[in-house]
């Protein structure tokens, strides 16, 4: 666990200054949490658009304890957080290797293959280490057949992604002794998760936060890419790094279907107590299924939770393997090896991958924003003194400008009368049951919310801009751009850029 902390903290010191929008959405939302104890986006205004409620408590109470100097500093709190997870994580596989006795090393590359990822990396500041960490928690405790620290688990990762209740029930109901005993395991899930969903369904106005709605109404920022394919979008102009992200993940998928032969073929007790592994590579193939049909866009960190847990199914059930083959002294002890050496290979590219980005990077891997982290910075600080306390309506991503400007800037994320007219359009385009399940959702919310006046609009566009009020910016992905403010009263009605 050591190394493996000690790993993770030089992997942030590397990444830390080129963290995408969406983290900073995180990071502001911590901040608002430690210095004005609010949950929102920007001071002074309630939202409910952080998809991670643990992710955001987590980094909150951390950045509550860098304030022992006077001022807060949530990225030295993700730094830590970022260190702890991975620590968890190491644990989990220590764990597991001991349960299945296969070696340290087939442990020290399932860490490896989490923390090589370039999807993982480019999306620090997210929840993305946290969801490797607690699907290991969730596996461990299946396996070692412990139904109550199973519940436990079972509600941090649903406080960590509401959605990663897919993984909870696919191991749940492949582990027998989960199973068997399934009343204690949801026993503790109720008391560890149902305070907060509780407490946001009442005081924040939705259970489920907005970024449900909010992510479904943006499915044609894509184009014709869906959550599908996905993969084969960020291909393009990406080989090296999609096919060493998914790499790993697609043995895995090899690995899941040859036990499920195995099963069928009722030879099933040459593997004793991989059930719980079976739900964990199922619960991935799973949550890919849910989230095409839910018909989200291809946001890069929706991939993390199916391609870390078949990547971590892959060398477990590979361990798994070794182990039993090296039990019964068999010659098939050279299969496992070499399919762990190819896993090892793919780490190693992937490094390569993250390593030709430069130390400490300038922009992630995979990366679609409209500036980098600097030149985001550096427009926030210079919008907050420009605006004060007036309110400025968002280009479109606001994460980066808000956590440095600190001022009222405006969209769905963070105010919630806008928030009000999409649940008014989702109910009303939905069908019966996500109709009702909407309005269950929103039964506490202010329908009659409406949207924030603004002063100030925020617009951007591509190429060199210049004069009064303009900042010019660059982004990997998009070359140079410029952000121009204009006060409200002039219409924005130039096309939205792809960001």
């Amino acid at each position: 666990m050591g190394a493996a902390a000690v790993l993770a903290a030089a992997i942030f010191a590397v990444v830390k200054d080129s963290l995408i929008d969406d983290a900073y959405i995180t990071l502001s939302y911590a901040k608002n949490l430690a210095v004005h104890g609010e949950w929102g986006l920007v001071p002074g205004m309630t939202a409910n658009s952080a998809t991670s409620p643990l992710n955001v408590l987590l980094l909150g109470a951390l950045t509550a304890l860098t304030r022992v100097t006077g001022d807060a500093h949530p990225v030295v709190a993700l730094g830590a957080l970022t260190v702890l997870a991975t620590a968890v994580l190491a644990w989990g596989w220590t764990r597991l290797a001991r349960a299945y006795r296969f070696p340290w090393p087939v442990a020290a590359l399932g860490v490896l293959v989490v923390l090589s990822n370039p999807f993982v990396l480019s999306a620090i500041g997210l929840e993305v280490l946290l969801i490797p960490a607690v699907l290991m928690l969730l596996t461990v405790f299946a396996v070692e057949g412990r139904p109550v620290a199973f519940g436990v688990a079972a509600a941090l990762a649903v406080l960590t992604r509401l959605d990663l209740v897919v993984f909870v029930l696919a191991i749940a109901l492949c582990a027998v002794a989960i199973r068997r005993r399934i009343g204690h395991a949801v026993l503790a899930a109720v008391v560890v998760a149902a305070p907060w969903y509780v407490f946001s369904w009442i005081a924040l106005g939705s259970a489920v936060p907005d970024t449900l709605v909010i992510k479904q109404e943006q499915d044609g920022l894509f184009g014709r890419w869906t959550y599908a394919t996905g993969p084969v979008m960020y291909y393009f102009g990406q080989e090296a790094a999609v096919l060493l992200a998914f790499g790993p993940a697609l043995l895995g998928l090899i690995a899941w279907c040859g036990l499920l032969a195995v099963r069928l073929a009722r030879t099933w007790d040459r593997f004793p107590g991989v059930s719980a592994l079976v739900g964990l590579g199922g619960g991935a193939i799973a949550y890919y299924l849910v989230y095409t049909a839910l018909g989200v866009g291809p946001y890069h960190w929706y991939y993390v939770a199916p391609a870390t847990a078949l990547a971590m199914f892959a060398v477990a059930a590979l361990g798994v393997w070794l182990a039993v083959a090296r039990e019964h002294a068999t010659l098939m002890v050279r299969a496992p090896v070499t399919a762990l050496g190819v896993v090892a290979a793919l780490v190693a590219g992937a490094v390569g991958v993250g390593a030709a980005q430069g130390v400490p990077w300038r922009s992630p891997v995979i990366f679609g924003n409209w500036a980098g982290a600097t030149d985001y910075a550096h427009v926030g600080r210079q919008l907050g003194e420009r605006v004060g306390q007036g309110t400025v309506a968002s280009p479109g991503e606001i994460g980066t400008l808000a956590y440095h400007c600190e001022c009222r800037i405006l969209d769905v994320f963070s105010d919630r009368g806008r928030v009000a007219e999409l649940v008014k359009d989702r109910v009303a385009e939905s069908g019966p049951v996500s109709s009702a399940l909407l309005e269950l959702n929103y039964l506490f919310f202010d329908h009659d919310a409406t949207r924030t006046p603004v002063e100030y609009r925020l617009r951007y566009e591509r190429g060199p801009g210049g004069g009064d009020d303009t900042w010019q910016v660059y982004s990997e992905a998009l070359g140079v751009g410029h952000f121009t403010l204009v006060a409200a009263r002039q219409p924005d009605t130039r096309p939205h850029p792809e960001g």
